[in-house]
């Protein structure tokens, strides 16, 4: 009987002494139930010194290890017999002459599953006793993968061909002049899989070479092909699986199907691909498929991978891709327990990317350094002159330490995992696998060479300052950077790798701003300060999502990127818009070049009234119209250009919900009547004019309040007239209409010209509601039957919005008419115990429907706007026949004319007017940062801040002032205002009997 082999090194002691004894007891078990042959070697094995050694290293330290040693006994006597190399070469050539010719998909896949096992197996055991070097391990890994792979795919091809979907030259040897090209990428491209790897392929089909019956179905024909082809390759069954494979380094795997054409790829790679995937090029191999097609598709890369001529801006994308990672030089803040050697800080990751950033700058001009395997490539650069020769005996001497210690992690459950054991007792079972005989010495012998690999690899950033912002920013690759996902997290990102997919996708030009280099190198440089400018927003992952949008949208990149690199401060203003301000992030999608105005000296100077040069401004605007389709789209882009403005205005502090509506409500003043003329324009051509005829449009509302938010819909009636004349009066046009119907049309015209969205959006929401007898009366009502309606018909609540009622356009002698009407039916005599019943009434029936205890529903809460309407409402209403001075459209005027008149005591209209004001300030802010209603435990700092600076804008430390003790201040306000109203309405009424008749509901 052949003596056991003698192993190269130590081997190491079991970390679990009960698992290696179960472990041998496991094996005797086993040699008791094997023939006689291997149960005599496997006896004789296990008694032997070697032998004992052996089984023991393995089960006590690696349960997965120890499972497949005892289940293959006669794989392992054959191996220990042979040896390792003889053993591996045998189990490949058993797999080809198995398999060459396969016809069943069962049989191959439990065929290289069980080869993978015993492979797997193999590769340990040489590894763990010193027998291989690390290239022999990392190359039978390798492989077994291209063996697998190979096999897998030739019997795909001849499959293929059987069923009549493929004409193959040569179905003895299905592969020639196939036109399928499977490249191994990553470590399997560059023979340096590790133990637990998975596999990375980019499945293409040379269109030009391959030969089909079926010429339509070519595309999914080789995207079944890859799709089969990952499930031989990674599907569990019974027997395991072979290898995990990943397809997503093909050409941006998010918008492409598993298999590519060489013509698409072609495309691709000369328009938009990265930097690094010129890197993940510089490792690609053809592993399986047509060889030729396979070296064509390499030969056509090559102008892509190695630039001969390699421009500024494509060095500094480079230089931009490890500017993203946070790297380090002589701090030593890595710790021992959970950290990642794959792509932690002096990680294998390091080793690799300082090879390949600098084979992308001199393999365009030096053939010599295009070398695939990492420590090769080092040399090769070494040898050329551009490494220090020390260096490169550094980072070869890491490189095998931290592979020899990933493949350690990876043996023991056959886990892909890269990271060192998170607790002290996995730490210290790691390090007794490795032969240590103290943790301790293991914890320093790392952190010594983790430390030597950052220290060389930071040594590649110190010409350029760092992209990374406060931590790793890496969105380059298939699998999210765990440093980038540590960083983003800490940045208040709720979901990093929805983050990092956007972004990645930027970088694949899948929008037009984005398709250019230039536009793609500039956005890299901006990602970090985008990325930090949109954490400090309320929401910041809704926040990167609408600046997705807006850039989605946008027509060209490089101008915009390089406005935000040469004046920062407006990046971060739009990454508060986006995140800050939904309805403003809609507007500057639809169109961004309002940032150009921004730029504009006066941008940020006060907001004009309308007789301060803004109806002149709009007038100039309107002169370019052609037609009233431009005056629509016009106005539109006119109007919400100046409230994006406003809104810019109130984010910045430099104007206020208060103070802005007035501005506002002039946008609307000029608009909406010059629209109106124009649509009786149009509307006259085919109907003509009713003779005698005027109309006017009546603001009520907000608008006719002048206190409009940016978001606010418009309130309108309109009001018509005719001289009386004899017969049947019809409008003079081609189609003539009665008055009724002529008026109703043309308000029906203005509310869609109004209301119609166009490229720029909506101008306005338009509510007709408050007009005689709400939705069920006529668009227009004639002026008789408004002041019928007013004196006779009318509810309270009619006469309350009454007071806010103003005409904003029309005819002027008709409008002064209708103001006079407006005013008699205010200042007529009525019955106040009937009034101040109705208003409590109609109060307590809103807080019903919409009652709130959040204070920020600065609408309904009580003590907010409708309560001081209410009382601004009520107190006109009472006093407005004995005191018509006391009449305003505004609400705090009214509140002030109420003290002036004696109607109301002046420190309560004092304080009533503060509390309007600052609830105005409040929801001003408010309409433009939040959908809805403020959620008090979603307040970010940055919106805190604005919600202090709104409502106490007069604060000299706004910073100190915290959530709880901004809404305990808040609901005092409220609290006071609520008792204003409660002692001048609702206790004043409920002394009053019931009337006999109630308003609707």
């Amino acid at each position: 009987m052949p003596s056991p082999i003698a192993f190269s090194s130590p081997l190491p002691k079991p970390f679990d002494a009960a698992q290696a004894s179960l472990g041998m007891e496991r094996w005797r078990q086993q040699a008791a139930a094997a023939e006689p042959e291997t149960r005599a070697w496997a006896e004789a094995f296990a008694d032997s010194e070697p032998g004992r050694a052996l089984i023991e290293a393995v089960c006590g330290n690696s349960p997965y290890l120890g499972h497949s040693l005892t289940r293959e006994l006669p794989f392992v006597a054959r191996t220990v017999q042979d040896g390792f190399d003889d053993s591996f070469a045998a189990l490949i050539a058993a797999l080809h002459a198995e398999h060459d010719e396969e016809k069943s998909m069962d049989r191959l896949m439990a065929g290289l599953r069980v080869a993978k096992r015993r492979a797997a197996l193999l590769i340990a055991l040489a590894d763990i006793a010193g027998a291989w070097p690390l290239f022999r391990v990392t190359g039978a890994l390798s492989e077994l993968a291209e063996t697998g792979v190979q096999l897998a795919a030739n019997f795909l091809l001849r499959r293929a061909g059987e069923a009549g979907t493929l004409t193959l030259p040569d179905p003895q040897r299905p592969w020639v002049g196939s036109g399928l090209i499977v490249l191994g990428m990553g470590k399997l491209g560059g023979r340096e899989l590790n133990y637990s790897s998975d596999i990375d392929l980019i499945v293409l089909y040379d269109d030009a070479v391959v030969q089909t019956p079926q010429p339509d179905n070519l595309a999914r024909t080789f995207i079944r092909l890859a799709r089969d082809l990952v499930r031989i390759m990674d599907e569990r069954t019974k027997d395991g699986y072979v290898f995990r494979t990943d397809l997503r380094l093909r050409p941006d795997p998010g918008a492409t199907p598993l298999a590519v054409s060489v013509s698409a790829a072609e495309i691709y790679y000369g328009s938009v691909g990265q930097n690094w995937e010129r890197a993940a090029m510089i490792k690609a191999r053809p592993i399986a498929g047509d060889p030729e097609a396979g070296a064509s598709f390499l030969r056509f890369l090559e102008p892509f991978v190695w630039r001969r001529n390699l421009d500024f801006a494509a060095i500094q994308d480079i230089h931009s891709i490890k500017r993203q990672i946070n790297a380090h030089k002589g701090h030593r803040e890595v710790t021992v327990n959970g950290h990642d050697i794959k792509v932690g800080r002096g990680g294998i990751r390091e080793i690799e990317f300082f090879a390949q950033t600098q084979q992308l700058i001199f393999g365009g001009r030096d053939p010599r350094v295009r070398i695939a395997p990492t420590l090769m490539a080092n040399e090769a650069l070494r040898d050329v002159g551009r490494v220090p020769p020390q260096t490169v005996e550094e980072l070869a001497g890491a490189y095998h330490f931290l592979r020899r210690v990933e493949h350690r992690i990876q043996m023991i459950d056959d886990q892909q995992t890269h990271r060192i054991p998170a607790d002290d007792a996995g730490v210290a079972h790691l390090a007794t696998f490795l032969g240590y005989d103290d943790p301790a010495a293991f914890r320093a012998e790392l952190l010594a060479t983790l430390g030597q690999v950052e220290d060389r690899y930071a040594e590649l950033f110190e010409e350029a300052p760092s992209l990374s912002g406060p931590g790793n920013l890496v969105f380059t690759g298939t699998d999210p950077d765990p440093g980038t996902v540590e960083t983003l997290t800490g940045m208040g990102f709720a979901d990093p790798a929805r983050v990092i997919s956007v972004v990645s996708a930027w970088h694949r030009g899948r929008y037009r701003a984005t398709r250019s280099g230039r536009a793609r190198e500039l956005l890299t440089e901006l990602t970090p300060a985008l990325l930090s400018a949109l954490a400090k927003t309320p929401a910041p992952d809704s926040a990167l999502m609408n600046f997705d949008d807006f850039l989605g949208k946008l027509p060209a990149g490089v101008g915009l990127f390089s406005l935000f690199v040469a004046n920062p401060w407006l990046l971060e203003l739009v990454a508060e818009i986006m995140g800050i301000a939904p309805q403003m992030a809609k507007t500057l999608s639809r169109n961004p070049s309002l940032l150009d105005a921004v730029l504009s000296p006066d941008f940020f100077d006060p907001l004009p009234g309308k007789e301060d040069g803004l109806a002149e401004d709009h007038a100039r605007v309107m002169a370019a119209a052609r037609d009233f389709e431009d005056a629509l789209t016009l106005s539109r882009r006119w109007t919400n250009d100046q409230r994006f403005r406003a809104g810019v205005h109130i984010l910045r502090g430099i104007t206020d919900g208060d103070r802005c509506g007035a501005f506002l409500a002039d946008l609307a003043d000029i608009v909406v009547p010059d629209l109106a003329r124009r649509v009786e324009e149009e509307f006259a051509q085919r109907h003509g004019h009713i003779p005698g005829g005027a109309w006017v449009v009546v603001a009520m509302g907000k608008l006719g309040s002048r206190q409009l938010t940016i978001t606010s819909d418009i309130d309108l009636i309109v009001i018509y007239d005719v001289a009386p004349g004899e017969g049947p009066r019809l409008s003079d046009g081609t189609k003539p209409l009665s008055p009724n119907e002529y008026y109703i049309k043309l308000t029906q015209r203005l509310t869609n010209a109004i209301t119609a969205p166009m490229g720029d959006g909506r101008l306005y929401e338009v509510d007709m509601r408050l007009r005689p007898s709400g939705n069920a009366g006529p668009l227009a009502t004639s002026l008789d039957a408004f002041l019928k309606y007013q004196t006779t018909d009318a509810w309270t609540w009619e006469h309350m919005a009454l007071t806010r009622a103003r005409v904003i356009g029309g005819d002027p002698a008709l409008a002064d008419r209708v103001s006079a009407a407006i005013r008699s039916v205010l200042t007529a005599p009525r019955d106040a115990d009937r009034l101040l019943w109705d208003v409590a009434d109609m109060r307590r029936r809103i807080e019903k429907e919409f009652g709130t205890t959040n204070v920020w529903n600065v609408k309904y809460a009580r003590g907010g706007l409708i309560d001081i309407e209410f009382i601004a409402q009520y107190l006109q209403l009472r006093h407005g026949h004995e005191r018509p001075d006391i009449l305003h459209i505004g609400t705090a005027k009214a509140l002030g004319c109420a003290a002036r008149t004696g109607a109301l005591d002046p420190e309560v209209a004092e304080d009533l007017e503060a509390t309007l004001r600052l609830w105005r300030r409040v929801q001003g802010f408010l309409r433009l940062t939040t959908a809805g209603v403020l959620d008090p435990n979603q307040v970010s700092p940055s919106l805190l801040a604005g919600l202090v600076r709104a409502a106490f804008p007069d604060e000299r430390e706004p910073g100190g002032v915290d959530f709880p003790e901004l809404d305990h201040r808040i609901r005092a306000v409220a609290a006071r205002a609520h008792g204003h109203f409660k002692a001048l309405v609702e206790e004043p009424a409920g002394r009053l009997a019931p009337p006999t008749t109630t308003p609707p509901a």
